[in-house]
């Protein structure tokens, strides 16, 4: 592959912040730059991280473009701190994201074939299998590589799908409907007797875990699904307010429902 002009600027462009942020951890730079490492900045990259989503979600693009450049941030300050430590660079980690690219695309840059998505999602697969067996592996098990630190509901379905990939799912979704009504009951009997919280949790947990592989085989993304559901409740909830005015928080509960139902009805009708 041959860069072209455009990628080469945007690589100056790159180079230019990776040099700010070298400057602003050494010698003389900023004090709250060069006390950082990579445990301290962790919940700012997960802050950054959802502010790209809601922007996506909001169709907000000049905000989307400001977002993207604080999550750039993110990596290039991890960057610096393991080349501060001596571990690797910013380079090394492009030149590794640009050889994974190319090895995992052999339908682009070699000679494999894959006409579908699927065929380039099993394409994938191999690769990075083949690419892990290389590897002195971190944890035994096949779910060993599903991360832990990532949203809940986004590591329930990658369990799930790796599972899967072994055949232990359940073979249509039809069963998925039953474990889901069985996962309500088994809440509903605990909380019948003397309820003991740490177990309703636990039942709570179960029946999450099978809502997000019912999710999986509906083909749809549970992150995002309650995602849009939150931003559903907001906009109905927020026409509540609005149509009540001053009166909304001490409306009884019979004329607060009357509102959300209003409010529903004028946002499917528009």
């Amino acid at each position: 592959m041959k860069p072209n002009p455009a990628s080469q600027s945007t690589g100056d462009a790159v180079a230019e912040c990776v040099a700010l942020l070298a400057r602003l951890r050494g010698p003389g730079g900023c004090p709250w730059d060069r006390e950082q490492t990579f445990d301290s900045i962790q919940p700012h990259t997960l802050e950054e991280t959802y502010e790209v989503f809601d922007a996506i979600d909001r169709r907000a693009w000049p905000e989307l473009r400001d977002e993207l450049g604080d999550l750039l941030l993110q990596v290039i300050f991890y960057a610096q701190i393991a080349q501060d430590e001596g571990h690797f660079t910013m380079e090394d980690v492009a030149r590794g994201l640009s050889s994974k690219l190319v090895r995992r695309h052999p339908h682009i840059f070699g000679d494999a074939v894959a006409d579908t998505a699927a065929d380039v999602t099993q394409t994938w697969d191999r690769v990075k299998a083949e690419e892990r067996a290389g590897k002195p592996p971190r944890e035994a098990g096949l779910l060993a590589d599903v991360p832990r630190f990532v949203p809940a509901l986004v590591e329930a379905r990658k369990l799930g799908s790796k599972a899967a990939k072994v055949g232990f799912d359940w073979p249509d979704v039809s069963g998925l409907f039953d474990k889901v009504q069985e996962e309500v009951a088994e809440v509903r009997a605990e909380l019948t007797v003397s309820p003991d919280l740490a177990k309703v949790e636990e039942e709570m947990g179960d029946l999450l875990f099978v809502i997000t592989n019912l999710s999986r085989h509906l083909q749809v993304d549970p992150e995002q699904a309650l995602r849009k559901a939150n931003a559903k409740f907001r906009r109905r909830f927020r026409a509540m307010e609005v149509a009540a005015g001053d009166s909304f928080e001490g409306l009884p509960l019979d004329e607060k429902e009357a509102l959300w139902t209003a409010a529903k009805q004028a946002e499917r009708a528009g």
